[in-house]
């Protein structure tokens, strides 16, 4: 019999407190056979025995940084041969606060604890033994709802950081629910957008330079409500409506009310189904993959937690015509099988090859997805 807990972590939601219990080595097995790819694709392991694997960030000589939730630890991996397959592994730092995000600038990585940012300076040279970090920012709010954080360094220089909503559905205030930005030494705060509840994934269009990002709609209004979405924010000051509405259209029934007109908010360059959890996204900037990819957003679908039939547990290709949606379309899934899923898609990166890496927090791996052609 298992004794609760070796390790959990509390989260008030609508009104209750849910233990999550991790266990660590229990990562799901793996089960590449049953990954579904269009023809011409193929997807190997690049990594595993990655506990908790969850954002992606990589140095220009290819390593490769991991962040992770509950286990508090981030990793450093290294293919060393040039073989496509990790055979380095470095544990950088353990016992942090959630650490999921990271972020490589000008030698140092930079990691977001649910409070902090954290920089390891020369990293790439310290991989053994990186020391004590600097604390470039110690300003975040600490609630643990919502409050892991994914980090990117926009075309500006400056760190984007989304702060979630510390609560399923609420009007939280400053600087909750919303996009911050900051200089390199944490200098600067400010509040970017607004009305965003959780993004855990976001990128700039490689062209016009503008953001977007994915957001979790609200839970606890059925399995079809509200929608997930995908957003685009052109410039600074923009409301994205949680929690007055969600999705553009759907009134929020306890705080519609309190808010302004729909047309008041951004909404959604694109409706996801409810409660598939569009975490991280990336535009493929790559040359690897046909034409037809270049420049589409790949989309990683953690999966629902408390919907009736499960769904998501995927990736998904959305292909554009200047900033809009002509298409959206399950590029790689199989990662559930019936209504059990044995990995949960985390986080995206294109590599300097083209390769696309996914991450997968369940079963503790970061897969790489390639084209050949040979498969056509």
């Amino acid at each position: 019999m298992l004794k609760i807990p070796l390790k959990y972590w509390l989260f008030p939601m609508a009104g209750l407190l849910i233990f999550l219990v991790t266990v660590p080595g229990c990562a799901a097995k793996a089960q590449l056979d049953k990954i579904e790819l269009p023809p011409g694709f193929s997807i190997t392991i690049y990594a595993d025995d990655l506990p908790g694997a969850r954002s992606l960030a990589m140095s220009p000589s290819g390593i490769l940084f991991i962040g992770t939730r509950t286990e508090g630890k981030v990793y450093a991996v290294v293919d060393s041969d040039g073989d496509h397959r990790a055979d380095k592994k470095y544990v950088l730092a353990r016992g942090l606060y959630m650490p999921n995000g990271v972020a490589y600038r000008n030698g140092a990585l930079y990691v977001a604890e649910v409070n902090r940012i954290l920089r390891y300076k020369d990293i790439e040279r310290q991989l053994d033994n990186p020391g004590k970090p600097e604390v470039v920012n110690d300003q975040l709010p600490d609630k643990r709802h919502h409050g892991w954080k994914f980090i990117r360094f926009g075309p500006d220089g400056l760190l984007y950081v989304p702060v979630g909503a510390p609560c399923n559905n609420c009007e939280p205030g400053d600087p909750y629910a919303a996009f911050l930005r900051m200089k390199l030494d944490g200098s600067n705060l400010e509040i970017y957008a607004r009305g965003i509840r959780n993004s855990v994934g976001f990128d700039w269009h490689p062209l016009s330079k503008e953001l977007w990002f994915t957001d979790n709609g609200r839970d606890m209004l059925g399995d079809d409500l509200p929608p997930d979405e995908l957003n685009r924010a052109s410039e600074k000051g923009l409301h994205f409506g949680y929690p007055y509405w969600h999705g553009g259209d759907t009134p929020d029934p306890q705080y519609s009310s309190k808010g302004k007109s729909k047309n008041s908010y951004v909404p959604p360059v694109l409706k996801m189904a409810a409660h598939v959890a569009p975490l991280g996204m990336r535009f493929y900037t790559g040359s690897m993959f046909p034409e037809g990819y270049r420049g589409r957003i790949f989309i990683a679908q953690h999966g629902s937690w408390n919907r009736t039939f499960p769904i998501g547990y995927r990736v998904m290709s959305i292909q554009l015509d200047g900033n809009k949606v002509l298409k959206s379309e399950v590029f790689a899934s199989g990662w559930l099988q019936g209504d059990k899923a044995w990995g949960r898609p985390v986080d995206i990166l294109v590599m300097h090859d083209g390769a696309l890496l996914v991450s997968d927090d369940k079963a503790g791996v970061v897969y790489r997805i390639s084209y050949d052609g040979r498969k056509d």
